[in-house]
């Protein structure tokens, strides 16, 4: 599925329409470069479980665990993990394999701990179409 958006607004309310749907279990892997909408799209999800506290980034914890919602969103960027063992580390088959909901940003560095069924998010700029224009591909993989 192709979605374009041509605002902030737009991306945060394609997420948030995300985030009504989504089931115990699902894990997003969510990628484009730096400064395309990811966390504007990842607060939109957080929005639409139900999380009203602020959502950002967790590029320094690796993962941020938001639990008020009508289920857990686990929201991971590992744009900083060196080596995958970092992962199980932070003990990260319970958060994919848990109750929740899993974000994950970057996860094409962690390809090989993937299930084996995730939903691919991709977010890219096409600054021909304006500069707040987003083409969004969402598909399962």
């Amino acid at each position: 599925m192709i979605i374009e958006t041509n605002s902030e607004k737009e991306t945060f309310e394609l997420g948030k329409k995300i985030g009504r749907q989504a089931k115990a279990g699902e894990i997003y892997t969510l990628d484009g470069d730096l400064g395309v909408g990811k966390t504007i799209f990842t607060k939109g999800v957080a929005a639409g479980l139900g999380i009203e506290e602020p959502v950002s980034s967790p590029t320094f914890t690796i993962v941020q665990i938001y639990e008020e919602g009508r289920m857990p969103f686990y929201h991971f960027d590992v744009y900083r993990i060196g080596d995958p063992e970092e992962m199980e580390e932070i003990g990260y088959e319970d958060y994919f394999f848990g109750e929740g909901v899993c974000m994950i940003e970057w996860a094409n560095l962690i390809e090989e701990l993937l299930p084996e069924h995730v939903i691919r998010v991709k977010i890219e700029k096409d600054l021909e179409k304006g500069f707040d224009y987003r083409k969004i591909c969402i598909g399962e993989a």
